[in-house]
């Protein structure tokens, strides 16, 4: 099984040459209430299985052999998919680069939900944090600021870990479940 990186313009031409490709989009079901690609379906990336896309692949008329296509906002959720099925499944796997946020109108669809996504959710709860722990700090006590030096130091750890357990966290909320 491979996994390799496909550019959005390549994987426009890809949809146009083949209506049935499998295209999976890994983000929260909140998300991909939204703008999203025309003919993907989601399988969020907190809950996916290789069983899972599995039994996706057989309800879609794939193969063992056939090219799944993974998207999300950006490519960095999609990535981390590849790599949790990278193991278990001999499909070749692409990821789209720059993920729905690189796609042109024309392959796009609104489902009309506006949740905001989930890196914009870390980036306002880190630091409305960040900003707690400062107020509790200066006005308080100064405790308070160890609020904010945890934020940052789970930033920092995220950084350098490239996962994110505010976002996971985040996920799992009940405003980013499909209603």
């Amino acid at each position: 099984m491979s996994i390799s990186v496909i550019s959005a313009t390549d994987f426009v031409e890809v949809l146009k040459r083949q209506p049935n490709t499998v295209c999976v989009d890994v983000r929260t079901e909140a998300e991909f209430g939204g703008l999203r690609c025309k003919g993907s379906e989601n399988l969020p990336l907190q809950d996916l299985t290789a069983e899972q896309m599995c039994r996706h692949l057989k309800l879609c008329g794939g193969e063992d052999h056939s090219e799944i296509y993974l998207i999300c906002k950006a490519g960095k959720r999609a990535e981390m998919a590849a790599e949790k099925l990278a193991l278990s499944l001999p499909n070749p796997m692409k990821i789209v680069a720059g993920g729905v946020d690189a796609l042109p109108d024309q392959v796009l669809h609104d489902g009309g939900s506006s949740v905001i996504s989930l890196e914009r959710q870390v980036r306002i709860a880190a630091g409305g944090l960040v900003l707690l722990g400062v107020v509790i700090g200066g006005l308080v006590h100064p405790a308070g600021f160890v609020l904010s030096g945890f934020v940052g130091a789970g930033l920092t750890f995220a950084g350098i870990t490239d996962t994110c357990a505010m976002g996971m966290l985040l996920a799992k909320m009940p405003w980013n479940q499909a209603a």
